[in-house]
């Protein structure tokens, strides 16, 4: 049966498990931001061996499952002398899975931007940082920011497969905390509707920033 009294015991420890779950999605995003970059500028290459590396990466990365990648950084990679910290082979792994869909985000938005846009720089003789940083990036990324804040919530509910390699955040919080009394319909339940709580009001947000985008 739900108790009330025991659901207010153990919130306060799933609360201080938010800023895990929180930190490990930002830090996890942010490398998806420069690793998709990279990734985009790679498969855009002039070069056709990296432009083809690139692209094979992105397959086999968005292919394979982000558990089996995160085994592989953290149990796999010891083997070969490599020991990475649980915290940071969970943000590198959702850094890296993140990335390989972020950088195809990337690409659409500056396909997206006209022919007559490219052809303008040429014209006016901008060398390739004139060019991409004073007219395709600013093009580019405006449509493009609604979708990376919708990867960034999908990341966020992501981060229960960190408890996987041992990473302490909510789900591996409540997880324990069930082990420890026999109670799981409470610790999970909160966590639950903690991830719905948060998730939702970011929709929110993404939403409104997206309207604003649209009205200028």
């Amino acid at each position: 049966m739900w108790s009330w009294e025991f659901a207010w015991s153990i919130l306060p420890e799933i609360l201080r498990s938010i800023q895990m779950t929180i930190y490990a999605t930002l830090v996890g995003f942010a490398i998806a931001l420069v690793g998709g970059f990279v990734l985009m500028l790679g498969r855009r290459a002039p070069f056709k061996w990296l432009s083809l590396l690139s692209t094979a990466f992105i397959e086999f990365v968005r292919s394979t499952p982000l558990l089996v990648q995160l085994y592989f950084l953290f149990y796999g990679l010891p083997t070969i002398g490599i020991s990475l910290p649980v915290f940071a082979s969970g943000v590198l792994g959702l850094g890296i899975h993140y990335s390989a869909y972020l950088s195809e985000v990337y690409r659409s938005g500056i396909e997206a931007v006209p022919k007559g846009q490219w052809e303008a720089t040429t014209a006016l003789n901008f060398s390739k940082w004139q060019k991409w940083r004073l007219v395709i990036i600013p093009q580019a990324i405006r449509p493009i920011i609604p979708v990376l804040g919708n990867y960034l919530i999908v990341m966020f509910k992501e981060t229960p497969v960190l408890s996987a390699i041992t990473l302490v955040e909510m789900l591996l919080t409540a997880k324990m905390i069930g082990a420890e009394s026999f109670r799981y319909v409470e610790a999970f339940t909160i966590v639950g509707a903690l991830f719905l709580l948060l998730s939702y009001t970011s929709s929110l947000l993404v939403r409104r920033v997206e309207i604003r985008l649209n009205q200028r």
